[in-house]
Parts: C-alpha cells; sequence; structure tokens
C-alpha cells in the first residue's frame, strides 16, 4: 500500500513538472505561412522572447521550458504589433481570431485572465461609442459651460459604468493580472481632515495620509506592473517623489527607503525600484538633488546590495559618477583651485574674500560659453557691489593665447586663470565639470551655495538666498 501510494505521489509530480514553462496556442483565420513573434513591454522598452512559424491554416504555438514572468505581451507580425494578451499564473491556453477584427472576435480557451482581459477591451469600445456624443459637446468652444451640463452629467453616466465593471472584476477575479491593472489604476480616496483639540483642521493631515496610503493600491512587489503598455511602475515612482515630497535631497531619501522597502519583497522590482531611483536623480533638473544620486549608489551599489544583477563595468561606471558629484555637492566646502593668470601669477580660490564667489569654468571655443559669458559679464557689472561678489573664472583649454584673446574679446573684469597651469592637480578632481560652462556660487567661507545655475538667474538665485538665510537668522532670535 505505501508503494502504491509512493508511486501516486510521484507519477503527480512528474505530471506537475511535465505542466511547468508556457504554451500558448493561436488560430488566426486570413493568416498563413508567415513568422509571429512574442513581445513582451519591461518599462519604456520592448523586448521580443519567442518566435513561431505560422502554418497554411494560421496555427502556431510559443512554447517554452521555463514559466513566462507575468505581465502584458504582445503579438507582433511584419514588425508590426498586432494585439496585446495576459500572461499571467495560468500560461497554457489557447486564442482563436480572424484578421477581420483582432480583438472582437477572440475566442480564448482555458485561461480566465484572458478572457476578462478582451471582454473588457469590447466594453471599453462600447463605452466608447457610448460616451463619444457627449465627448463632442463638452470640446465644443461655442457652447458655454452650462450648455454643456446634461452632456457632462451623461458622460460621468458612462464613466461609472466603467469604474463599476472594473470594481466588479477586481472582487470576483483579485489575482488576475487584469484585475491588478484595474486595481493600480483606482484612484486613492483621501477623507476628511479631522479637527485638533483647538478646534482647527488639521492642514497637514490629508498629505501624510496620502502618503501613508499612496501604493495601497499599488503593490511595488508585483513585477507584472513592470511590464505594461505604459510604464506605470515607473510613474507611480515619479508621482510620489514629485508631487508628495519637497524637492530636498533628505527627505527625498527617507522617502526612497519607503519605495525600495515596499519592492524588495520581490527581487526583480527590489531592483527595478532602485534603478528607477538612479536614473532620476543621476542628472536631476532641480539642483542639489544628485546627492540622492550619491546616497543610492552608497547604498545599494558600493555595498554589494545590488550584486545580484549589476556587473563590474555597471558599478565602475555609477562609481565613477557618483564620486565626480559628491568631490562638489551643494552644502560642501568647495576645494582651493591655484592657477596661473594670463601674466603666469598664480591666483587662489581662496585668496577671495568676498561674500560670494561665483566658480566659472568655461572653454574658449565652446559656443554656449560665448553665450553664457556676456550675461556672466553684464550680472557682475551690473551686482558686484550689490552682492559684494567675485567671478574665478577657469578657462578649459591649455592654450594661454586663446584665454588672454577671450579675456579682450569679451571683456572680462574679474579673476580668470588657465585651468592646466594648475598647482593642485586637474579642476575636473575638486569639482564635477564635465560639459562647459559649468557654474559654482560659494559663500564666503567657500561653501558652495548653489550649481549649474544660468548666468542670467544669478541675480533672483543670491536675492533668493540672502532672504533665506535672513529669514533663518531671525527664526534663531
Amino acid at each position: 500500500m505505501r508503494f502504491i501510494l509512493t508511486a501516486l505521489v510521484l507519477f503527480i509530480a512528474i505530471g506537475s513538472f511535465a505542466q511547468a514553462g508556457y504554451k500558448i496556442q493561436f488560430k488566426v483565420n486570413g493568416l498563413k505561412d508567415t513568422t509571429a513573434y512574442l513581445g513582451y513591454y519591461y518599462g519604456e522598452s520592448t523586448f521580443i522572447k519567442d518566435t513561431a512559424k505560422v502554418d497554411g491554416q494560421g496555427s502556431f504555438a510559443f512554447d517554452g521550458k521555463q514559466v513566462l514572468p507575468q505581465g502584458i505581451y504582445f503579438l507582433v507580425l511584419d514588425k508590426t504589433r498586432i494585439f496585446e494578451i495576459v500572461v499571467g499564473s495560468n500560461q497554457r491556453f489557447s486564442m482563436a481570431t480572424n484578421t477581420q477584427d483582432y480583438v472582437k472576435n477572440m475566442v480564448v480557451t482555458g485561461d480566465a485572465d484572458n478572457k476578462l482581459f478582451f471582454d473588457n477591451m469590447v466594453f471599453n469600445m462600447e463605452r466608447h461609442q457610448e460616451a463619444e456624443p457627449y465627448i463632442k459637446v463638452i470640446q465644443d468652444s461655442t457652447l458655454k459651460e452650462d450648455q454643456k451640463k446634461d452632456a457632462r452629467d451623461a458622460f460621468n453616466k458612462v464613466n461609472e459604468k466603467v469604474l463599476a465593471y472594473q470594481d466588479q472584476v477586481i472582487a470576483s477575479h483579485p489575482t488576475t493580472v487584469t484585475a491588478k491593472i484595474f486595481k493600480a489604476n483606482k484612484a486613492i480616496k483621501i477623507p476628511d481632515a479631522p479637527k485638533l483639540a483647538n478646534g482647527k483642521i488639521d492642514s497637514t493631515f490629508q498629505l501624510r495620509w496620502y502618503r501613508e496610503h499612496f501604493f495601497d493600491n499599488f503593490d511595488l512587489a508585483d513585477d507584472a506592473l513592470i511590464r505594461m503598455p505604459r510604464p506605470m511602475y515607473q510613474e507611480k515612482i515619479n508621482e510620489y517623489l514629485d508631487k508628495l515630497y519637497a524637492p530636498i535631497p533628505d527627505t527625498l531619501k527617507k522617502a526612497i527607503d519607503i519605495i525600495v522597502a515596499k519592492a524588495k519583497k520581490n527581487q526583480e522590482t527590489y531592483k527595478y525600484a532602485v534603478w528607477m531611483s538612479v536614473i532620476k536623480y543621476q542628472t536631476p533638473e532641480i539642483m542639489g538633488l544628485d546627492e540622492v544620486y550619491v546616497h543610492l549608489y552608497d547604498k545599494f551599489f558600493a555595498t554589494g546590495e545590488m550584486d545580484f544583477w549589476a556587473n563590474d563595468k555597471l558599478k565602475k561606471n555609477l562609481k565613477e559618477h557618483a564620486d565626480r558629484l559628491r568631490k562638489s555637492l551643494v552644502g560642501r566646502t568647495g576645494a582651493n583651485l591655484i592657477m596661473q593668470d594670463s601674466k603666469l601669477q598664480p591666483k587662489a580660490l581662496y585668496d577671495i574674500k568676498n561674500r560670494y564667489t561665483v566658480l566659472y569654468i568655461f572653454d574658449p571655443d565652446c559656443g554656449h560659453c560665448k553665450e553664457e559669458t556676456p550675461k556672466l559679464v553684464d550680472f557682475y557689472n551690473t551686482n558686484k557691489k550689490k552682492f559684494d561678489v567675485e567671478v574665478y573664472a577657469v578657462s578649459a583649454d591649455t592654450s594661454m593665447s586663446k584665454m588672454r584673446d577671450y579675456i579682450k574679446e569679451m571683456k572680462l573684469p574679474w579673476i580668470t586663470v588657465n585651468g592646466p597651469r594648475t598647482y593642485v592637480g586637474p579642476y575636473q578632481d575638486h569639482y564635477d565639470a564635465m560639459t562647459t560652462p559649468t557654474l559654482y556660487i560659494l559663500d564666503s567661507r567657500k561653501k558652495i551655495i548653489g550649481k549649474k545655475i544660468p548666468a542670467e538667474k544669478l541675480e533672483d538665485f543670491l536675492t533668493h538666498y540672502e532672504q533665506v538665510e535672513k529669514n533663518k537668522a531671525a527664526s534663531k532670535l
């Protein structure tokens, strides 16, 4: 009896093993003797996963021994994306349709997820047709807003049908990829703010609550959400960081930690969440946020945390960029530069005793520099006394004659030195200046307070900076 049970268990195990992998069969009437490709999305990119030969009757199949990562895939014929399918937990099913209308004529056998997916597409087509006349009225610029009220009400009812349909799918088929998509796009309803003990409304409640519940409907540990036609995973991260937090390095570091902690349950989403954050802050649009990039490198790559996927070449490139940035982050003390001026005399950055120093790195042959330099000259001539500012300009070219000609041509009224004629090593070893022009603002103690600001914005920047410093001083009194 024990042998029979053992054999039965072994038979079941072998049967289960035989069903591993995927096999997706297609029958497309009107298609014959060609090649079909199974593609998939990954963030903003698309890739081909498998290839199949289509026979004379339009039959073909994709199959493999390894289970496919879940998400939205698509069929490609003659370099054209034909239609999308869902790849969920069940990866052995068949689909039949014809070339007259791939979606409307689709018949799915053996997979509830794709049945829901295609039923939804047909449902949406019908709702779009229903809403179309109302949309035309709403978009009619010749009508007044009160004339659009009925159309807007009717359109909202159609939209309510769509949301109700999606809610029903989420409730009845919660584990399907289709339901996950609906849920991930479902808006979070923020409750009204409560009153404090003093009777006033808690003005910070809703923001705090929204931050805490922002990912309630979006599972950051589900890698299927990475493989979507729209890069919704990346968009969700960006929305959370850009809209719910001030662009302050320490604040964003903590916010990213929240994201990563949720994504870490799945190695694929862990990798993706970290990498999307690295990409976001490697060349940030907002000054000072490159500090976030340095933090990410130090925490996830320098420690070996990302070694399960990051190779040595990638880590080397990330390290080089982080090391360039860390030398000249906002808030750090800028390094001293000592270089020869046009008279071959050494001039030190630290010898400047003004309240502010503008470090301006340029190239005499740089077209953008020739546009930016006159703006900086104008700022300097107008605001030197107002802000007690001096400029330390570094020419990146080895030619001293070019630098002298540039001084005359641009009528440079400040300290100008030749970068290669240095007593402290290349300026690139001290300041991140991979391109020219590059501009830094240092205070009287040579702390970096601003970087890579356009010359025409310098007056506004310093005015704002001084007001902020004045407010800080007043708050300490």
